[in-house]
């Protein structure tokens, strides 16, 4: 068959999970046995994300062949067997520079370039191309129904539906129906008046998903679907979970992807969730726990770290325990009394990001890792500083530095990347995506691995300078990992350490909850043994004789 179309559109606010439940949507459609593909339009005017702050966009997810993208094609990569590429996000910045580019080498033979037809038909080509080959291109639309710099893109699907035939796009809107606790009602007005905005420019959604902390009932699914003009099978509630991995359960119980094939006009194949319903239950039914320090500069903001988040909960799940991750400030490590901050973890993991502020807390809490022999991973940033604490307090090169945060540092142990010397432009020129390593037969990592050649996502624009590894590794630091020319280091290791590593690359992008990432197995694995055999801090070891004085009472 030709391809059918899934657009998926937000209103009333922001956040609302559109990325979540386009994810979802693949991974229903893709459990009755058809082949999807994913697309995020995201309206502002960047050409990518890769240059905006991680307090305004989250974290940047970075693909295989090297593109940095929306967090939502983390979920993307996730939930279904989609593998995202560059032509899966599509930023209005994006479209404009294309069709600049276009207008001035001449491509338009002097017409006028507009909106419509020009820029409109820019974006129903990036939702052809990843179309081609699948049975099914589901397309989220980024930002809220009435935002200005939307309007492009909502003309554009609005189009493809006319071009494609009613009976092969399915427009799913994504709506809030909030709980007022004064008045104790759902209110259903919010739907209404987003849906009446879809509709003004021309958009009739067929499926409504109505996010709220609780199940719809009959009587007001009937009047939303009244209002709105859509069957009543066709309200779905999307409601609030415990956690992501249930979201498709809960749509499936509603019966969304039974009201896709209603309007595409077809029968739906068999549904195989078994593997999705099989983890719930052993997310639901962990009882052991392991407490994960992460010490980082954006942890005011999650988002920043939602792969990271996720990669922990796929380890968790490996090993059979609960991760119960504290965010830790890295600036709050600075001051004094900073080690009573990182007492009664079972491993310390700190991860990527750029720029001086919060590298000293980083360093503490790498330097309690390394000398109380708390099991510790280090990605990127995380790895670079972990050969800079190692430089200075083990190798003694006091000044020891990344080149990054201090260029007149006596020994740069961390250096800009050679090819990006003289190279000042920000966007886009760091050394990004899938790349090999080596690993050393018998470490850390090429146990976790157990195989010698790996290809993992990188993000970085300073490595480790290989004019410090005598030293270095004369004093204890093994270098498990490196490109097959040898040029780059991509893992270091503590040899006199229960668990000790450091890598280049940023693993949490190829963790998936069916498939857990090896290091993270690995790391979490390493927590659980140390969990067994620490000492309790001292708020543990409070809380104990506290309860046993309690129950001595209780006994006499």
């Amino acid at each position: 068959m030709s391809a059918k179309y899934i657009f998926v559109t937000g209103g009333v606010v922001s956040s609302l999970g559109k990325g979540l439940a386009a994810a979802s949507i693949g991974c229903l459609l893709e459990s009755r046995g058809l082949k999807v593909n994913l697309l995020k339009f995201d309206p502002y005017l960047n050409v990518d994300p890769g240059t905006m702050s991680p307090f305004q966009h989250g974290e940047v997810y970075v693909t295989d062949d090297g593109a940095e993208t929306d967090l939502d094609l983390g979920h993307y990569e996730r939930f279904t067997h989609a593998r995202m590429r560059r032509e899966n996000n599509c930023t209005a910045g994006r479209i404009y520079e294309t069709i600049i580019t276009k207008e001035r080498r001449g491509d338009y033979l002097g017409k006028t370039v507009q909106v419509i037809p020009h820029v409109t038909d820019e974006i129903k080509a990036a939702v052809r191309k990843v179309a081609a080959d699948v049975d099914v291109a589901i397309v989220e639309v980024g930002g809220t129904v009435g935002d200005i710099e939307s309007l492009p893109f909502l003309e554009a699907i609005r189009q493809m539906r006319q071009e494609q035939g009613r009976e092969n796009v399915v427009f799913v809107h994504v709506t809030l129906v909030p709980f007022i606790n004064a008045s104790g009602e759902l209110k259903t007005k919010p739907t209404q008046h987003s849906v009446k905005e879809l509709r003004e420019i021309g958009i009739q959604p067929d499926i409504l998903l109505c996010r709220t902390d609780r199940y719809l009932p009959p009587d007001l699914k009937a009047k939303i679907a009244l209002f709105c003009s859509v069957p009543k099978d066709a309200v779905i509630t999307a409601k609030d979970v415990g956690n992501i991995y249930e979201v498709p359960m809960v749509l499936a119980g509603e019966g969304l992807d039974a009201q896709i094939f209603r309007c595409w006009g077809l029968e739906p194949g068999e549904c195989n969730l078994k593997p999705w319903i099989d983890l719930v239950e052993r997310l639901r039914g962990l009882k052991e726990e392991v407490s994960i320090a992460l010490v980082g500069k954006y942890v005011e903001f999650q988002d920043s770290y939602k792969s990271l988040n996720e990669a922990l909960v796929h380890g968790g799940i490996a090993n059979n325990v609960r991760v119960n991750l504290v965010w830790v400030e890295a600036e709050g490590l600075e001051g004094e009394g900073w080690e009573s901050q990182m007492e009664g973890f079972d491993g310390i993991l700190v991860p990527g990001g750029f720029g001086k502020r919060g590298i000293p807390g980083m360093l503490r809490g790498i330097t309690y890792a390394r000398t109380r022999k708390v099991p510790f991973l280090g990605i990127c940033l995380g790895m670079q500083c972990a050969v800079i604490e190692y430089a200075r307090n083990v190798c003694g090169l006091q000044g020891a530095d990344s080149s990054e945060f201090d260029p007149s540092t006596p020994h740069r142990v961390i250096y800009k990347l050679r090819e990006l010397r003289g190279i000042d432009e920000l966007g886009g020129t760091m050394r990004l995506g899938a790349w090999t390593a080596r690993l050393k037969p018998g470490s850390f990592a090429h146990q976790a691995y157990g195989q010698v050649e790996i290809s993992e996502r990188h993000r970085h624009r300073y490595e480790f300078n290989r004019e410090y590894e005598a030293p270095l590794v004369a004093n204890g630091l093994d270098i498990t990992g490196e490109t097959p020319d040898g040029t780059y280091v991509e893992i270091v290791e503590i040899r006199d350490h229960p668990w000790f590593l450091g890598c280049q690359f940023h693993p949490e992008f190829k963790s998936r909850p069916l498939d857990p990432h090896p290091l993270f197995k690995a790391f979490i694995g390493a927590a659980v043994a140390y969990r067994e055999q620490r000492p309790p801090a001292p708020a543990e070891a409070s809380a104990s004789a506290s309860q046993l004085m309690e129950e001595g009472t209780q006994s006499s």
